[in-house]
């Protein structure tokens, strides 16, 4: 009987031994360490893919503030020259007053008797106003030097005929329209100076040329043997413009008339 249990004994310890460890704890460790690392991968893929994000919204904004420092530096630059064109600008204008100016003080300084303005063009002053309009201000003054400087009377009608097209509002309409009929008179085309006078009149009554235009048509009614509307003409510029120098010369027909 103890032989018996002696036997049983030994088998069982040999088949203890025999038999191989469980690996089911070792799996899941497995598992455990290779979850693990697939997390930690993601993780660093994501710090990756931020750090790139910024880096490029980094560059971006590098970009945009490089842009803008651009733009300032050309809003600078066109600045500076919208000034400098200004100033130019201004000085331009200014020459072109200085010489109205000139042509003003000499008109007035010589004036022209009653006799020469029947057979010359007289040359009465310009205006005191001048336009902001530098091409307007170079087309009116390149057809008064026609007259005054170059004496090129028939291009001189063209070219002021040319200016009142193209600036039919421009302060210089009166004067353009009173060179017109100076110009004309001095061809004998009565009605035409007739036209350009009566234009300064009628649209044009508060300009200096005013006075100097009912002389003018107070000349031609003369001239055409219309005694009654010279006078008329001549009594209208003394009772409306009595402090004009076209006043004292209409004055002085009216006496030669009565």
């Amino acid at each position: 009987m103890k032989k018996l249990l002696l036997i049983t004994t030994t088998l069982m310890s040999v088949s203890v031994w025999a038999n191989p460890a469980p690996v089911s704890d070792i799996s899941r460790s497995s598992r455990g360490v290779t979850s693990s690392s697939a997390a930690s991968g993601t993780i660093e893929q994501r710090l990756e893919s931020l750090e790139r994000v910024v880096e490029a919204r980094g560059n971006a904004q590098m970009r945009m503030q490089d842009q803008l420092q651009q733009l300032l530096d050309e809003v600078s630059e066109l600045r500076g020259q919208t000034e400098m064109h200004s100033f130019q600008l201004e000085e331009i204008v200014q020459r072109q007053r200085d010489i109205y100016q000139e042509i003003e003080r000499r008109m007035t300084a010589t004036p022209a008797s009653t006799a020469d303005t029947q057979t010359q063009v007289s040359e009465a002053p310009e205006p005191t106003q001048y336009s902001s309009d530098v091409s307007e201000n170079d087309a009116y003054d390149r057809a008064v030097q026609m007259v005054l400087r170059d004496r090129r009377y028939d291009a001189a009608i063209t070219e002021f005929e040319s200016f009142l097209r193209n600036y039919p509002n421009s302060i210089y309409a009166a004067n353009a329209n009173y060179w017109l009929g100076e110009l004309v008179l001095r061809d004998s085309e009565l009605s035409k100076a007739k036209t350009y006078f009566q234009r300064v009149v009628q649209n044009f009554s508060d300009s200096n040329k005013a006075p100097d235009a009912l002389f003018k048509l107070g000349q031609i009614a003369e001239r055409e043997n219309n005694v009654d509307a010279a006078k008329r003409y001549f009594q209208q510029v003394t009772r409306e413009h009595a402090n004009s120098p076209a006043a004292r010369l209409a004055q002085g027909r009216l006496d030669s008339l009565n």
